[in-house]
Formats: structure tokens, sequence, C-alpha cells
């Protein structure tokens, strides 16, 4: 298992014994229930499904109520699945705990950004300002979005609109510490979304050449 759901706490710091001071994310990370196991017969690939948080059957849809009593496990609040490379050795209904990582694995936090609603395209796409002097009214207007030869918006154009609740990666994080008793970890520096937002940490997918070698020693 290299999979676990929780929920940012925020940020922190964490002190090394020779003085130096990592900036971390806190990772309130499981307990997790495992709600399925798909094997390669039924399935057509070996992957395990984790639900985190127990909700009430009235928070959950039927087609997924049918789906955890299936299982035998209350209704959760969030769920992801991993795929493995092997049939899984977790059955349904087992617990998975932060003790699944080990302090210095590489790891990505995957988390949802902050929602801020329509926002204009200086502080959607960070644009400057006009000026505010000699008559300008164009303070804080996007200027020209098109040219009148072509007739329309081209696709792409950065303008006006939604804000946010995107799906973000925080790639190559390195487990500084984790807290086995409170079900917590830290990792280095900041993940995507709110404090208490749901994020779900995963062992590195893509780790830098320099960290390479610490992600290989961890899966192993």
């Amino acid at each position: 298992m290299t999979l676990i759901l929780g929920r940012k706490l925020g940020m922190s710091q964490v002190f090394a014994d020779d003085g130096t001071v990592t900036g971390v994310t806190v990772v309130a990370a499981g307990p997790c229930t495992v709600c399925q196991v798909r094997t390669q017969a039924v399935d057509g690939y070996d992957a395990i499904q984790l639900g985190f948080e127990d909700v009430p059957d009235a928070r959950s849809k039927k087609p997924q109520l049918g789906h955890f009593k299936k299982a035998g496990v209350a209704p959760k609040r969030f769920l992801r699945e991993e795929r493995l490379s092997a049939p899984a050795t977790h059955k349904v209904g087992d617990t998975i705990t932060a003790s699944i990582f080990k302090v210095g694995d590489i790891v990505d936090v995957v988390g949802t950004s902050k929602g801020r609603g329509f926002a204009g395209t200086i502080k959607r796409h960070g644009f400057h300002r006009g000026p505010e002097t000699h008559g300008c009214m164009n303070v804080r207007q996007p200027g020209s979005i098109a040219s009148r030869r072509i007739g329309k918006i081209p696709k792409g154009k950065r303008m006006g609109g939604h804000f946010g609740v995107d799906r973000c990666t925080s790639k190559n994080l390195k487990v500084v510490k984790i807290d086995e008793a409170r079900g917590l970890i830290f990792v280095s520096g900041a993940v995507a979304g709110p404090n208490s937002g749901l994020v779900h940490v995963q062992a590195a997918r893509t780790p830098r050449r320099s960290l390479a070698p610490e992600a290989a020693a961890a899966k192993a």
C-alpha cells in the first residue's frame, strides 16, 4: 500500500537536531477502511479502494449505500482507488493507518484548491491594472480580447471566470515526521486546499533524479 486519505490540518515547522527548520504541512491521515478489492479475474486489474471518514446514510447516494452495504462497512465521505502491480494482500474491512509511510519517503499530495468564485483577470491571471490618472477609465478591465479580423474570441484566451476548486498535485514532498499515535504525517512544503480540506497522500509517481534513490529504497 502506498496510498492513504486524510485531511489537511495546516502548516507548521519541524526543527531538526542540528537546528535547521523545515516548513511542513500537517495531514491527519486515516484511519482508512478497505471498501473493495479488485482482482485481475473479475475486474481486469488489481486494485484496492479506500474509504475515509464515516458519514450518516442520508449523506450517501443510494448506489453508494448498496456498495457499502455489500462490503459490510459504514458509508464513507471520501473514496479513492489505487492500482496494484500484484494481487492485494489486504481484505475488505481492513484498516490502513499512517504507519504505511516512514520518515524520508517521497510522496505526492493531491488536494483541491480553494474556491474563489468568479474572479477577474487581475486576481485570476495576475494581469496588471491600468493607470488611474488623466481620465483613464480602463483600470481593472482586461483590455482588447480579440481582433475584428477573426471575429471571435480565440480558445484559451485568459479572461475572468471561475477561479479555484481545481485538482492540484504537490509533487515530490518529503515525509519529515510521522506521529502514529495521532495519525499525523508531516510533509515538507505546501499542499493545495484550505485547512480541513480532503487530500490523499501517495508514493511519488515521478520522483526527481536526486530523490530517485530514496524513493526506490522506500518502495523496497
